[in-house]
């Protein structure tokens, strides 16, 4: 069997790589492989959510698209690394209905939103076995569990919560296995690899086996890209050997509240050093969920 070459991580590509018009049959195999109906983007949304950040471990890119049937939807990608993640695709969900509607113009033409988050940390809860979770919103009647459903407009088709209201994919690449029964699997095994086998033949993987490959890439690209991964493995080991710490230190004094209380330790222990690599407030905030004023008082 032939090596898997290296590649790119499909987080990294989406800060770089893939925010060129050119690239975009990569996100659509990828959208199409989820979603399992046919996606065409048309536009990368330039939002303030959408500019490049110094702190490339939040990547997140907003896209103007077409469903199957012609319909316009604005559908959130975003990769996370992360704790309060929840929190965070909520707040990224509502940022993109608001972007999607221009001063003036009315309600109805508020865009349909998809997120998807592809998280890369470990759930928190051994609960959590899947490596997919969908959610939407639907109006179910209290008595008769009948769906509330509303016309637009007098000759429109009916409308139900979850036509209107955004939709969630959670990808837990920690979780994943080695499955094939469907082509999203195969986007699966990339993320969880950053390798893509010979055989595979979801929509996108070809393109994405040629056009991010590590030795492809320019020298500056190749150094920018291991400087991220670097990054990345700094700030995940620093929240777990400090999780670890401060949960060992919570369990004696008590396990009925050891872990909550060694949590909350571990992430003030995780902040102290990051503040010491002089990294900034927000990013420290967005990965221990502490408050700028919180790490203030830590620095005096």
């Amino acid at each position: 069997m032939a090596k898997e070459r290296r590649l790119v991580s499909f987080d990294w590509a989406m800060k770089s790589i893939l925010r060129n018009k050119a690239n975009f049959d990569i996100l659509e195999g990828f959208l199409t492989s989820l979603l399992e109906e046919n996606i065409k983007i048309e536009s990368i949304l330039e939002s303030e959510s959408n500019k490049d950040s110094i702190d490339e471990r939040n990547n997140r890119v907003d896209l103007r698209c077409r469903d199957s049937e012609g319909r316009e939807i604005i559908i959130e990608i975003q990769s996370q690394h992360e704790f309060n993640y929840l929190q965070r695709v909520l707040f990224g969900t509502s940022k993109a209905i608001v972007e999607s509607l221009s001063t003036g113009e009315d309600y109805q033409k508020v865009a349909k939103v998809i997120s998807i988050s592809i998280l890369y940390h470990p759930l928190d809860c051994s609960e959590n076995t899947d490596y997919i979770y969908y959610g939407r919103t639907e109006m179910i009647g209290l008595h008769k569990k009948d769906r509330l459903l509303v016309r637009r407009a007098a000759q429109a088709l009916p409308e139900s919560g979850g036509d209107v209201m955004p939709e969630y994919y959670f990808l837990c690449v920690g979780n994943y296995k080695e499955r094939y029964g469907k082509k999203i699997d195969e986007w699966m095994h990339f993320f969880k690899t950053q390798a893509i086998p010979a055989d595979a033949s979801a929509p996108g993987l070809k393109e994405a086996k040629k056009r991010l490959d590590y030795l492809a890439l320019s020298a500056e690209e190749r150094a920018r890209f291991d400087r991220y991964q670097d990054g990345l493995r700094y700030q995940i080991n620093i929240m777990e050997s400090a999780l670890t710490r401060g949960e060992a230190r919570g369990l004696a004094k008590g396990r009925a509240e050891g872990r909550e209380e060694g949590r909350a330790e571990g992430l003030r222990q995780a902040a102290r050093a990051m503040l010491e690599r002089g990294m900034d407030l927000e990013t420290i905030s967005d990965l221990t969920g502490l408050s700028e004023d919180e790490l203030l008082s830590m620095k005096k």
